[in-house]
């Protein structure tokens, strides 16, 4: 077969072939938006963990600690309502409507966007709504057993200490990951809406 006919140069032909990018970016957008709303919906039923955290603490802190009952119920009933406030800021408008199955491209990519929108606006407001109760009981606890351990707490409480540290360096870097994974998902969303125009 000669070279110089029109048609034959197999680069052009494959390069001229239909391609099926949106089939597979819809397909890929689809799951994309399912998993977003799964773990938008997972951390919210984590959210619920704030309020049991401090009533665990407060239970707890009143049962070893009544000889300064007094000086402890206020910080735990300020974080216990604190908490419970916070289950309603966290979860007000964050309940949504699950992708229609049928949607197009570009309702799937709008999707995708809004849950990660809801999802970094969900970290954000966790600090305020369910962490810092969290560290308001936990505090209150550990001035109880200050308080009622007096010198003893350095040696008996440090292993309490240790871990309670360790936690809050947790909690703040998986924040960090949770965004830096936020940011990335929008960036390859960014590209597949880049991709199919």
């Amino acid at each position: 077969m000669p070279d110089n006919l029109p048609g034959s140069d197999p680069k052009a032909i494959w390069q001229n072939q239909p391609t099926e990018t949106s089939a597979m970016s819809l397909r890929l957008i689809q799951r994309k938006a399912r998993e977003l709303h799964a773990k938008t919906r997972r951390q919210l039923l984590g959210t619920l963990a704030a309020p049991v955290a401090t009533a665990f603490f407060w239970i707890t802190g009143v049962r070893l600690f009544p000889s300064i009952q007094h000086l402890l119920l206020p910080p735990f009933l300020f974080a216990l309502a604190w908490s419970l406030i916070g289950l309603y800021f966290l979860n007000r408008g964050m309940w949504s409507a699950v992708m229609p199955g049928d949607a197009g491209l570009s309702t799937g990519l709008e999707f995708c966007r809004r849950e990660i929108e809801r999802r970094n606006h969900l970290l954000r407001r966790l600090l305020l709504w369910s962490f810092a109760p969290i560290l308001l009981a936990t505090g209150a606890f550990i001035f109880g057993l200050a308080l009622v351990g007096g010198r003893r707490i350095v040696p008996n409480g440090l292993p309490f200490l240790i871990l309670f540290a360790v936690w809050v360096v947790g909690y703040f870097v998986m924040r960090l990951r949770e965004q830096r994974e936020l940011q990335r998902e929008l960036e390859d969303l960014n590209e597949i809406a880049g991709q199919n125009r």
